[in-house]
């Protein structure tokens, strides 16, 4: 966690600031909907979105931060929580970063009025404050992580994901989102300037990094919270499985879509398809594209002065490639 803590210092104030905030946006007069907002805000992660959206936004402004910041991160944060929400009750999960999810606790139903009730308040956020130009970074956001969840469904039903459709799904499930914070940065502070769109780009390749490391992680031995297999036990193609494939023999290439499709619960034949996929080296391929999406990014910061908010987001960018869970 020490890493983190070093990230967010630049922005420790507008992160302290951005919390009680929040809270706030977050609070109704439903005492039901209280008690579950309340549980949710005390349970929070990382909170890498926000830091993205300050971090972007004073390294742009030059150190500036105005309501809109608070907003812009606050509408992300909504957004974001009100899609965990949701993911855990179409995943029929039971925990959420260690403790119980909201469906666990207060059955599916009022999990879906309350992922509802988070994605309506981040828009009215917008709406109320006429940050159209916010609004439309998010809205776009939420389509496509629709659209990418949808399309790997499709696609994990017939196990024929080339890498290419691999790619436009984790840009939209995953990408999208880390891109929007980033865009979502620039804008309030620097409203329809290129460093929207730059910004928009980098946290893109940001996150398409995220995801080729968190896909590696269903291969190592990390304690990450979920176990090792999971991925192929769900049927889900990721980077190093679809390289395996390509390169695989016809025999081994039916072998293994066979074991996905048909034994993905079978402990044993899980491993096997770990240890094939280990040496077909599609865990060196996915590290290699992992680093050249890193390294593309960096280069949309080259423009911005030396900061310490440009040395966070460098040292942001490492974490994400370097990160144990």
């Amino acid at each position: 966690m020490k890493i983190v803590y070093q990230i967010k210092e630049p922005i420790a104030h507008e992160m302290e600031l951005f919390e009680k905030k929040f809270s706030l946006f977050m609070s109704s007069r439903v005492a039901l909907l209280n008690k579950i907002t309340h549980f949710i805000v005390n349970r929070k992660g990382k909170q890498m979105r926000p830091m993205f959206v300050f971090l972007v936004a004073k390294m742009v402004s030059k150190g500036e931060v105005n309501d809109r910041t608070y907003r812009g991160a606050s509408v992300i944060e909504l957004i974001h929580t009100a899609t965990l929400v949701h993911d855990d009750v179409v995943d029929d999960s039971n925990q959420r970063r260690g403790f119980f999810s909201i469906n666990a606790l207060w059955k599916n139903k009022i999990a879906v009025l309350v992922g509802d009730y988070l994605l309506s308040k981040g828009l009215l956020l917008s709406i109320d404050n006429d940050d159209f130009d916010l609004l439309k970074i998010i809205s776009v956001a939420v389509r496509e992580m629709s659209e990418g969840e949808l399309l790997q469904i499709e696609k994990a039903r017939r196990l024929d994901i080339t890498e290419e459709v691999y790619y436009d799904i984790i840009r939209q499930k995953t990408a999208t989102l880390i891109a929007a914070c980033c865009s979502l940065g620039a804008a309030a502070v620097k409203p329809k300037s290129q460093d929207v769109e730059d910004m928009r780009k980098f946290g893109e390749l940001i996150g398409m990094a995220f995801q080729i490391k968190d896909d590696l992680f269903d291969y190592g031995q990390q304690k990450i919270g979920k176990p090792t297999g999971i991925d192929i036990k769900e049927q889900k193609m990721t980077l190093p499985l679809i390289y395996a494939l390509n390169q695989a023999s016809k025999k081994d290439k039916k072998w293994l879509i066979n074991s996905v499709k048909n034994h993905n619960k079978d402990s044993k034949r899980v491993q096997e398809v770990i240890q094939f996929v280990k040496d077909s080296n599609g865990l060196v391929y996915a590290e290699e594209k992992m680093h050249a999406y890193k390294d593309e990014a960096l280069q949309y910061l080259k423009k911005y002065p030396e900061s310490d908010y440009k040395a966070s987001l460098l040292l942001m960018v490492d974490y994400v490639i370097n990160r144990e869970k």
